[in-house]
């Protein structure tokens, strides 16, 4: 049985390592998941790159993208060279929301998590997984595509861009204001009696209102 890799992850240690320890590995583009073990989607991120998807949103798509598989594993790598958390607000986002998070992935998307001390650890759980399935072999669907967002989740995914506007928020005000364009529109009154805090409508204004400077 071979491990099934994304092209993307061709120049990463754990394809090096996999190489190094002679497992057998194919390089394929995969347009969802990092590695494919019989019919097991596995998502590797890196500590850094599992913040900063939170951050950008894009965590989310890809687990909800992850599901279309029937079998689901998270790696996050690093914990033992980078702290996953602390109790203090680094790089943009609180401990307490990276909990969320996790928590999040485990009881609502019903996706397992490994923390795995370094690429190496990543690799030996992945040679593990590889010899348990090879016990039971199925054939590997790959028709697994990326999700196609409707309109409305444009929309939302549009607001969510603003700082402070998460889900919920960004939910309330198109619910509200019916449009992204009278959202963007929108007085400090109209906002207030939409019910957003006012820090959160000062942080979307001062977005949508200062030069661009790049």
């Amino acid at each position: 049985m071979k491990i099934i890799v994304d092209k993307r992850e061709k120049n990463s240690l754990v394809i090096a390592e996999l190489v190094e320890k002679k497992i057998d590995i194919e390089l394929k583009q995969l347009a969802v998941a990092d590695y494919l073990i019989n019919d097991i989607a596995i998502e590797r991120k890196t500590v850094s790159d599992f913040i900063t998807s939170m951050l950008n949103k894009r965590l989310i798509r890809q687990l909800q993208e992850l599901k279309q598989y029937p079998k689901q594993i998270l790696i996050i790598e690093g914990i033992e060279e980078q702290d996953l958390y602390n109790d203090k607000a680094e790089q943009g986002i609180h401990a307490n929301a990276i909990r969320g998070m996790l928590l999040s992935i485990i009881l609502e998307f019903k996706i397992p998590i490994i923390l795995t001390k370094n690429y190496k650890d990543t690799v030996n759980f992945l040679i593990v997984l590889k010899k348990r399935q090879e016990r039971k072999p199925k054939e590997i669907s790959l028709n697994a595509t990326k999700k196609a967002r409707n309109i409305a989740e444009q929309q939302q995914f549009i607001l969510e861009g603003f700082p402070g506007i998460g889900p919920s928020t960004a939910k309330k005000l198109l619910k509200h204001f019916k449009t992204i364009k009278k959202v963007i529109n929108a007085t400090d009154k109209q906002l207030k009696k939409a019910k957003i805090q006012e820090k959160k409508a000062q942080a979307m204004k001062k977005v949508i209102e200062t030069d661009y400077r790049g």
